[in-house]
C-alpha cells in the first residue's frame, strides 16, 4: 500500500518524538533528515524496530542529503540550534536564519509540492525565512507553537495546585 511520505527535517529530540508519533498514528512513511552523520539513521532504525512492540507499520528512513525529501507530501522542520544559556534571541535568530535558508532550498528542489510546518524558534521569523527560501506559497508554510505553550501552562498550574494535569483545562 502506498503511503504519503512525511519528512522530518531535524532529528533531535523533537524530530525523534514526532517521528514516533507519526508511526503510532500511522500517518505515513517517515524520512528523518539531519546534517549530523548517523543521527537520523540511528533514530529511524530505533523507531522502526520499536514498531512491533507499539503495533504500527510505517517505514522509516534516515538521511543526510536533501534528496531523501523527494516528493514528500509534508515537511516538518525542527532543524536549528536551541537557545543556550546566555544566548540572546538575536543570536538565535541569526544562526537559525542560515539554517532556514539551507532547509528552504532543499525543500524547493526536492519537495516543491509539500505542505510545510515549521517548529524552529524564533518561530515567526523562521516561518517567514523558510517561506522566502522555499518559494512556496504562504498558505503552504505554517508555524506551530501554541500547543506547547498551552501544555506548559497546564503543567505549571497542575504543579502549583498539586492536581493531575488531566484535571486542568487552560489555553
Amino acid at each position: 500500500m502506498a503511503r504519503d511520505k512525511i519528512a522530518l527535517i531535524g532529528s533531535g529530540q523533537i524530530g525523534g518524538t514526532l517521528a514516533h508519533l507519526i508511526g503510532l498514528k500511522e500517518l505515513g512513511d517517515v524520512v528523518m533528515f539531519d546534517i549530523a552523520e548517523g543521527v537520523p539513521q540511528g533514530k529511524a532504525l530505533d523507531i522502526a524496530q520499536s514498531s512491533p512492540v507499539d503495533g504500527f507499520d510505517a517505514a522509516y528512513t534516515g538521511a543526510n542529503t536533501y534528496e531523501a525529501l523527494d516528493n514528500a507530501k509534508v515537511c516538518i522542520v525542527t532543524a536549528g540550534v536551541p537557545r543556550k544559556p546566555g544566548m540572546s534571541r538575536d543570536d538565535l535568530l541569526s544562526i537559525n536564519l542560515k539554517v532556514m535558508e539551507q532547509v528552504g532550498a532543499g525543500i524547493k528542489k526536492y519537495a516543491p509540492d509539500a505542505f510545510v510546518i515549521c517548529i524552529t524558534n524564533p518561530l515567526d521569523a523562521m516561518v517567514w525565512a523558510l517561506q522566502k527560501a522555499s518559494g512556496l506559497p504562504h498558505k503552504r508554510v505554517v508555524g506551530m507553537a501554541g500547543v506547547l505553550d498551552s501544555s506548559r501552562f497546564r503543567f505549571f498550574l497542575a504543579d502549583e495546585f498539586n492536581v493531575s494535569v488531566e484535571d486542568v483545562t487552560a489555553f
